[in-house]
This record gives structure tokens, C-alpha cells and sequence, in this order.
């Protein structure tokens, strides 16, 4: 764990629990494409960098959860690296707590105040094209979380952050986190279209195809989708909605899990509702869900 591996030219990555790119820029200087899950991540990436006796210039973080940003506040003390992040992402890289507040939708118990959710917080830049070396792309890959992105570098090498699971962990897991299931479907679409070298996902093995993994992750976006409408065809509340998810593909229930599948479960629900295929009605002061006639079945 953590190995620096060459992927194509001055093209790398450290192995570990969600892949890290690093970048060479010249024989010095190296930029990472984010920093791990947490000071001790940190630590490592630096250890490996001082091995190589390379200083690192930039951080670019992909999106702001926790796995991704979590080196980033002891490698920007370290080194006095920048740090960067898109959009809404540089938000909740300065404020972490923001992403417990997401997932709960209110001011979060202590149960999603840890360091799996919430990284410590970095002194981060809004990321622009004008921040970006030459030769380094940024691809805009929204849906899994607000404004995450991937990179292409020169080496024809594309790092694409979490914007794919592997067969395994859809197998052990089923339902991964999405925030924006539309926009999660384009951007697999998009991906299907991208041309390179080499493929970088973050939790998942490089590949030089990657049309078959994404085919299959949409492929399991619409199985879920479809099974969630049908929990609907009996008007529901989202608990018992979320409920029926839980037994339907055998999950265990605790904090933790309430919040980052129900999350994705309203996320379901509302885009099911963008298409047509389901519809809220109210009944004795409570939100029920219901399958509708209209909307395009998958």
C-alpha cells in the first residue's frame, strides 16, 4: 500500500485505498491529484515524495470528500503547497463540516462528525483553468458529488476521481453515493466517449478500456432506479421507502449508512420525479411517494 507506480511518462500514482495522481511538472517539481484520506495518508505521500527528492508544488483535489481531501491540510503545512478545488467543492474543503451537513440535511449529530466524513480543513483556492500547469486538463464530471472533476494529462493518461465503481464493490455494496443521478448518467456517458492511454479510477484498477465498467455502472444506476419506482407503486414515505432499499438489497442500517444511502436514495427520488416517473402527494401531514403512469420506464 502506497506504492508509487509509473502509469505512462510523468504519469503516477501511489496505490492505496483511493488512488492519488501525481503528476511530474520537471525534474523537481510534481503536482498530486489529491491527498488521501487523513494526516497519516499525508505523511506517507510525503515520505514518498522525499524518496524521490521531488517537491511538491499543488495539490488539485478531484471533489471534497474526505477520502480525497484528508492529506491535505498536513501536506500544505509540510511543503507550503497550494491547494485547489472546483466550485462548490473548495467550499467544503475549507468548511468540512459541511459535508455532514449535506448528508444529514441539518446540523449533524456527532455520529457523522468523524474523520470518514469530515477531513480537516485546508486553506483552498477556487480551481480555474489559469491554476493548472501546462499540459494538466481538467474534465468536468459532475453527479457523484456537486462539482467533481477529472484530469487528463499530457501523457494521454485520465485520472477520473469516483466517477466509476469496480464490479466488486458494486457486488458487495449495491447502492454507491450519488448526489445528482442525471448528471451522474452523463458523465458516465461521457466517459464511454473519452480517448486515452491509460484510465485512473480511484477505487477501481487502471484499465486502457474503460466503456465496459461504465456500461455496468449505469447499467446498475438503472436497476436501482427502477426497483426504488417500484417500491412506489404503493405510496410510501421515504422511510419506509428507505427501508424497503435496505431489506430489498440486504443492507445493514446505522447512522452512518442512514445517511450516505438515504441521501442517495432522495436523490433517486427526486430525479425519478424530474422524469416523470414518480410524484409526491400529501396525506395527514405526511410525504408520500407514488409511481405515476407518465415517465419512461428503463
Amino acid at each position: 500500500m502506497y506504492e508509487l507506480i509509473q502509469a505512462v511518462g510523468n504519469s503516477y500514482y501511489i496505490q492505496c485505498p483511493a488512488k492519488i495522481g501525481l503528476v511530474r511538472l520537471n525534474e523537481q517539481d510534481v503536482c498530486l491529484i489529491d491527498s488521501g484520506n487523513d494526516k497519516n495518508a499525508g505523511r506517507k505521500v510525503r515520505q514518498i515524495l522525499d524518496a524521490q527528492g521531488w517537491h511538491l508544488r499543488a495539490i488539485y483535489n478531484t471533489h471534497s470528500h474526505a477520502d480525497h481531501i484528508g492529506g491535505n491540510q498536513y501536506l500544505q503545512k509540510q511543503t507550503g503547497c497550494k491547494v485547489y478545488a472546483s466550485g462548490i467543492e473548495c467550499s467544503f474543503a475549507r468548511h468540512p463540516v459541511l459535508e455532514s451537513v449535506a448528508l444529514y440535511g441539518g446540523c449533524p449529530p456527532t455520529e457523522l462528525r468523524h474523520k470518514f466524513l469530515m477531513a480537516q480543513e485546508s486553506a483552498a483556492e477556487y480551481l480555474t483553468k489559469d491554476a493548472l500547469p501546462e499540459g494538466l486538463e481538467m474534465l468536468s464530471l459532475p453527479g457523484h458529488c456537486f462539482d467533481m472533476v477529472g484530469f487528463r494529462t499530457a501523457d494521454g493518461v485520465i485520472y477520473l476521481a469516483d466517477c466509476l465503481s469496480s464490479a466488486e464493490t458494486i457486488e458487495k455494496y449495491q447502492i454507491g453515493y450519488i448526489y445528482d443521478v442525471g448528471a451522474y448518467l452523463d458523465t458516465l456517458e461521457k466517459v464511454k466517449s473519452l480517448q486515452a492511454k491509460l484510465f485512473i479510477p480511484a477505487h477501481t484498477e487502471p484499465t486502457e478500456d474503460i466503456v465496459p465498467l461504465a456500461e455496468l455502472n449505469i447499467a446498475k444506476v438503472e436497476e436501482i432506479a427502477e426497483r426504488i419506482a417500484g417500491f412506489c407503486e404503493t405510496p410510501g414515505s421515504f422511510e419506509e421507502i428507505l427501508q424497503k432499499v435496505f431489506d430489498g438489497y440486504g443492507l445493514v442500517m446505522n447512522f452512518e449508512q442512514h445517511a450516505l444511502v438515504g441521501s442517495t436514495v432522495r436523490s433517486y427520488l427526486s430525479w425519478l420525479k424530474g422524469c416523470g416517473r414518480v410524484d409526491v402527494e400529501f396525506e395527514n401531514n405526511r410525504l408520500l411517494w407514488k409511481r405515476t403512469d407518465g415517465g419512461e420506464r428503463l
